[in-house]
């Protein structure tokens, strides 16, 4: 009886374990939240904190690509730039609200990631790569060559940041740096958390299937290339809402934001943050921007210093920085005699 009422006790006392699992997965939530409150409290800069949050958007649409697919796609800044085109056309021509330049610039980043996305899954390795990386060099070409459109060389100028508002009435101005960058904050977490739930969803499960062995997913039954069109269109989404919100933090869609060195460091800040893991992407692009700017003040050519890092990344940290926490966190665990 005593053994039964103690078996009792403790089944009180330990969560249900859908409980447990739901605290688990949602930790990384919490993981962003923590990070969204802390850069006002660290940085006084509220561009730099800005710039923090809309390059950790974009690492996360190449994160699903790249850690939950396997794929290593070279055309991010073309999802990018057009978030940012998008966006600045709408607010300087149309002369329509804040909401319709995001929503512009999230349905032009999946068009143009279902577009590109149609044609590069169709091969493999290296050609999928330079697939994307040629896909990359033609929306360049094409936002060059038409500045009646995009401003060309220049770029679209004197993009407004207009006040939030409802019906044409003003609710909530975003004009000073710190309001721009609660803003952003605000669509961050619910992009963090649309995300995770992509990511832990059937959907999600399946990327990580056919990222780990195709032929075996192919041969269960899943349509392969349909879930790697899926996951380009949900990472193009993505990735041209943070393009949007650069343009409106800096004013304008520059014609860099296009090129392919966008996707590199794009990718960089990925990599660096560590794969298949979304907050990880988070740790990457603090690391990127903030890393960069601190470089940038000590010596001009600091990117052979940044490329150094890579190099030690690719050599001691394959995981990268979140994989290295871990490893930091286990081994104390070890040291404190509890189990790894």
């Amino acid at each position: 009886m005593n053994a039964k009422l103690d078996s009792k006790t403790l089944d009180v006392n330990v969560p249900p374990r859908s409980h447990r699992h739901s605290l688990h997965r949602y930790r990384f939530l919490l993981l962003a939240a923590i990070v969204v409150c802390i850069l006002p409290m660290t940085m006084r800069s509220g561009s730099l904190a800005t710039e923090v949050l809309v390059y950790a958007l974009a690492a996360l649409g190449c994160n699903l690509l790249l850690g939950h697919t396997g794929l290593l796609s070279f055309g991010q800044g073309i999802f990018f730039g057009l978030g940012s085109y998008s966006a600045g056309l709408i607010l300087t021509k149309s002369g329509l609200q804040v909401p319709a330049a995001l929503l512009g610039a999230i349905v032009m980043g999946a068009i143009a990631a279902a577009l590109v996305g149609w044609f590069s899954i169709r091969q493999r390795g290296a050609y999928f790569v330079m697939l994307t990386l040629a896909f990359g060099q033609m929306f360049y070409f094409l936002a060059y060559t038409t500045p009646d459109l995009t401003g060309g060389d220049n770029g679209l100028l004197d993009i407004p940041r207009p006040a939030l508002s409802i019906f044409g009435q003003p609710l909530v101005s975003i004009a000073s740096p710190w309001q721009y960058y609660a803003f952003v904050a605000v669509l961050f977490l619910i992009a963090f958390w649309l995300m995770l739930r992509v990511s832990h969803s059937v959907f999600g499960r399946t990327l990580l299937a056919i990222r780990d062995n195709e032929a075996r997913a192919a041969a269960v039954g899943y349509d392969v290339r349909r879930f790697k069109l899926a996951a380009f269109i949900v990472s193009g989404a993505v990735t041209g809402l943070a393009g949007a919100l650069h343009a409106m933090m800096t004013g304008i869609a520059p014609l860099s934001n296009i090129d392919y060195h966008t996707s590199e460091m794009i990718l960089v800040m990925t990599v660096i943050g560590g794969t298949g893991n979304l907050f990880s992407s988070v740790l990457g692009a603090a690391f990127y921007v903030l890393f960069a700017d601190w470089l940038s003040t000590l010596w001009p050519r600091w990117l052979l210093l940044l490329g150094l890092v890579l190099i030690a990344v690719s050599l001691f940290m394959q995981r990268g920085l979140w994989g290295l926490g871990e490893r930091i966190w286990r081994a104390l665990r070890r040291d404190r005699g509890e189990p790894a």
